[in-house]
């Protein structure tokens, strides 16, 4: 069996957390680009509301718009990695608690996890 030290563990979470920036800031940018390439020249009218695409409400209008290049769905694709990247530490913590043998706080992190995904299934925020 692998044997982890504390000090590896944190290292792994610092690069978990270090990429999952990078690689959503990377795609919002490349996502800011297409935008401004097709919708730069536009002129914005402020007496009318517009809201946001019906295609960046849900996930699979999100997937479908960033394969048709959609500059939207893009920047929304990577604000959910953004979003996502705190969820996959924590996911991280546990596995690390778990070959620690730490069962007290594997507890505390599958309750952390319940809450964030009971969160996102209901749609209440705060």
């Amino acid at each position: 069996m692998i044997k982890f030290k504390d000090k590896d563990m944190q290292l792994l979470l610092g690069k978990v957390l270090r990429a999952g920036t990078v690689i959503s800031v990377s795609i919002v940018f490349i996502g800011g680009l297409f935008y401004l390439y097709r919708h730069g020249h536009t002129i914005a009218d402020y007496k009318k509301f517009k809201g946001i695409p019906d295609f960046v409400q849900h996930f699979s209008g999100i997937i479908g718009g960033v394969l048709s290049l959609k500059g939207q769905a893009i920047i929304q694709l990577g604000i959910i990695l953004l979003i996502s990247t705190p969820i996959l530490r924590v996911a991280f913590s546990t596995m690390g608690f778990v070959l620690e043998k730490d069962y007290m706080y594997v507890g505390i992190s599958m309750l952390v996890l319940l809450i964030i995904f009971v969160s996102m299934l209901s749609g209440h925020a705060g």
